[in-house]
C-alpha cells in the first residue's frame, strides 16, 4: 500500500523559512518522479513542485521560483521542500504524491503570518 506523510509544517513569519519533509513506503521509491502540491484555504489544489526519480531534474511553479527546492533522499526514502522567503500566499496545506498519482496522503498546514 502506497503511504505518504508529510510534516514540518507550522507557524512563520513572512519573510522566514521552513522544511517539509516527506516519508513514503509501500513502493520503490527510488524510481519514481515526486510532486509537492499544496491547497491553500478557499482555492483549488496546486502543483507546486516536481522532482525526477533521479533527482538530477526539478521545475516549479513561477510563484515559487527562486525560494523552495525540492530535494530527495532516495536511500532514505524521503522528499523535501525547502521554503525560504515564505509570504502569507504561501499560506497552505502542503501535500506529498507520487508524480501522476491522485493519492496524496496525510499534508501538513503551513501558516505564514505575522
Amino acid at each position: 500500500e502506497v503511504q505518504l506523510q508529510a510534516s514540518g509544517g507550522g507557524l512563520v513569519q513572512p519573510g522566514g523559512s521552513l522544511t517539509l519533509s516527506c516519508t513514503a513506503s509501500g513502493f520503490p521509491f527510488s524510481t519514481h518522479s515526486m510532486t509537492w502540491l499544496r491547497q491553500a484555504p478557499g482555492k483549488a489544489l496546486e502543483w507546486v513542485s516536481t522532482i525526477s526519480a533521479s533527482g538530477r531534474s526539478t521545475t516549479y511553479v513561477d510563484a515559487v521560483k527562486g525560494r523552495f527546492t525540492i530535494p530527495r533522499d532516495n536511500a532514505k526514502n524521503t522528499l523535501s521542500l525547502q521554503m525560504n522567503s515564505l509570504q502569507p500566499e504561501d499560506t497552505a496545506v502542503y501535500y506529498c504524491a507520487r508524480t501522476g498519482d491522485t493519492r496524496r496522503g496525510q499534508g501538513t498546514l503551513v501558516t505564514v503570518s505575522s
